[in-house]
């Protein structure tokens, strides 16, 4: 490779600047004791360009997917990192350079790139015999679970006729059942939103085909045991704006929050919109539940853009010293002819990357684990400046008290999303152990930490060294080995 990567915050520092590395290692250097009761696998995706940018410069979120496979069996640790072999990687690949050019615009990539633009780069989640590799701009890649080779394109055998499919789907603790969505679900600029719900066994057994006002961002959804909620983010789509090289997104500050809400075994005619206030960011979901005819969600927002990269139209964006953002709870009446809802705080510091006990997912639950940012605690000034997406505190939240246990890293610690994992199967809600990478900045390294979720404050009672430096992930999740 002859041309580097530009010196910019995106592809430059301890977290942002490319890892590139695909590997294997077996039996990974363990600081403290792991119990040996965790037996599993914690897979987790990363953007990571392969090549320079052929703008000159990108964003974090247009890097080539590489994901990570974690294995744990009897107190030890081995790791896997493999590409996603995407066409678009592909392409690259044969021509020795990259051949995209603005985030998901295909106006703007060069002449050789291919068809299927999609980086597969947000998260991963194990389906019916293979690895789902997604982004919410096409269908899945499916690799093996094992080996990580890429097998291909993920269609679900035909069924699923979506241009797009979601980067968040979810679990059904009870069924097995694999519930997603899509956006611009016929194209790109199409307002169209989709839901399905996929047997353990790869069956299609109920999808929802409905239109939003208007072409907007859907990261993330949420499920309860009888609704599906889109959370309609006010950075709309412009297809006429992608044609003259412009974003695919913008920021517009006078637009509401807006949620869709429809019965999980519902139609187009049952959907209830909902406003929230103008000009705010949903981010992820904790979690959802619904109860009496009302269905709560919860999730992290910000009062204004926290993507700088997708501006209003003048180019403004909000200094993020400015932006305030906290977990809230969203209620939405549905025996209740009103439109209007207006969130409740449930913290009151900013937040992301938010994940509750899987086994909860959609039903009526009291605890969460959250990335959180601290500003009164240290921070080493020789790191530089605050990078985006710095998170210094790991945090278990009881939702129920409002106790926060969290556990502060030290001045250069950034810490990646968490997961957690039961103590056993049968164990209380949020019993058990938090795990999460942490990229230690001064050192120039990553880690995987340990924590006890009952003692989240006393720090890892393991850190597994990773021996070389990963670049900031996105999301994963664990899958625990058969009883």
């Amino acid at each position: 490779m002859t041309i580097p990567f530009p010196q910019t915050p995106e592809f430059s520092g301890a977290l942002y600047t490319p890892s590139r590395v695909e590997a294997e290692v077996f039996d990974l250097e363990i600081e403290g004791v792991l119990p040996a009761s965790i037996g599993g696998t914690f897979y987790q995706v990363a953007p990571d360009p392969q090549y320079p940018p052929m703008l000159g410069n990108d964003i974090f979120f247009n890097g080539d997917g590489v994901v990570s496979r974690f294995n744990f069996a009897n107190g030890k640790v081995s790791m896997r990192r493999r590409y996603v072999k995407t066409d678009r990687l592909l392409a690259q690949r044969r021509e020795g350079r990259s051949l995209n050019g603005v985030y998901r615009n295909v106006y703007t990539n060069d002449r050789l790139a291919a068809k299927n633009n999609t980086t597969a780069n947000t998260t991963v989640i194990p389906h019916n015999g293979v690895l789902l590799a997604l982004k919410e701009d096409a269908l899945p890649w499916a690799m093996d679970l094992d080996t990580l080779e890429t097998l291909g394109e993920w269609t679900f055998d035909g069924q699923i006729k979506s241009a797009t499919f979601t980067a968040h789907p979810k679990l059904d603790p009870v069924t097995g059942n694999l519930l997603a969505c899509s956006y611009e679900a016929k194209g790109d600029g199409t307002p169209d939103l989709a839901y399905f719900e996929i047997s353990p066994d790869g069956k299609l057994l109920h999808e929802i085909w409905f239109q939003a006002p208007y072409a907007a961002m859907v990261h993330d959804f949420a499920v309860t045991e009888r609704y599906v909620v889109f959370p309609l983010i006010p950075l709309t789509v412009d297809v006429e704006r992608m044609k003259n090289g412009g974003p695919h997104f913008q920021w517009q500050p006078d637009l509401p929050q807006l949620f869709a809400v429809v019965p999980r075994n519902g139609n187009a005619q049952d959907v209830r919109w909902f406003k929230g206030p103008k000009d705010g960011f949903q981010g992820h979901t904790l979690n959802a539940f619904d109860e009496d005819g009302k269905v709560y969600v919860d999730m992290p927002v910000t009062g204004g853009n926290i993507f700088y990269f997708f501006p209003q139209a003048d180019g403004y964006v909000p200094p993020p010293e400015t932006l305030a953002a906290s977990l809230m709870r969203w209620t939405f009446d549905l025996n209740s002819a009103l439109d209007e809802v207006e969130p409740q705080p449930l913290t009151d510091y900013p937040c992301e990357f938010p994940r509750c006990d899987d086994r909860y997912i959609g039903r009526k639950y009291q605890h969460g684990f959250l990335l959180a940012f601290d500003p009164e605690r240290p921070y080493n000034p020789a790191n530089g400046p605050i990078p985006f997406q710095f998170f210094n505190l790991l945090v278990h939240l009881n939702l129920k008290t409002g106790i926060t246990d969290a556990w502060f890293p030290g001045d250069s610690g950034c810490f990646q999303e968490p997961i957690f994992i039961p103590r056993s199967a049968d164990a209380e809600e949020a019993d058990g152990y938090v795990v999460a990478l942490l990229n230690l900045i001064a050192e120039g390294r990553s880690e995987l930490v340990v924590l006890d979720s009952r003692d989240m404050a006393s720090g890892p009672i393991a850190r597994i060294r990773i021996p070389f430096r990963m670049r900031m992930s996105l999301h994963g999740c664990w899958t625990a080995d058969p009883n």
